[in-house]
């Protein structure tokens, strides 16, 4: 996992408006889509995209505020 997270932190993950996958979503996508396959791939990729495009969001509006003069 260590491997697959240092490469996805290599490339540039703002150009598709995602954060890098982090260790534990690798884990966790790992664990539903080869262990235990219980709903679709696409569904647990689907929510995986959501997930790292909203924490994308998040980010930048706490930088936005952040960077505001007082």
């Amino acid at each position: 996992m260590a491997v697959v997270r240092a490469d996805e932190h290599g490339r540039s993950a703002a150009l598709d408006g995602l954060i890098p996958l982090t260790c534990n979503e690798i884990q966790r996508l790992f664990i539903t889509l080869v262990v235990r396959p219980a709903l679709g791939a696409a569904h647990r990729l689907g929510w995986s995209d959501w997930r790292r495009r909203h924490k994308a969001r998040s980010r930048a509006g706490h930088h936005r505020l952040r960077a505001v003069p007082a």
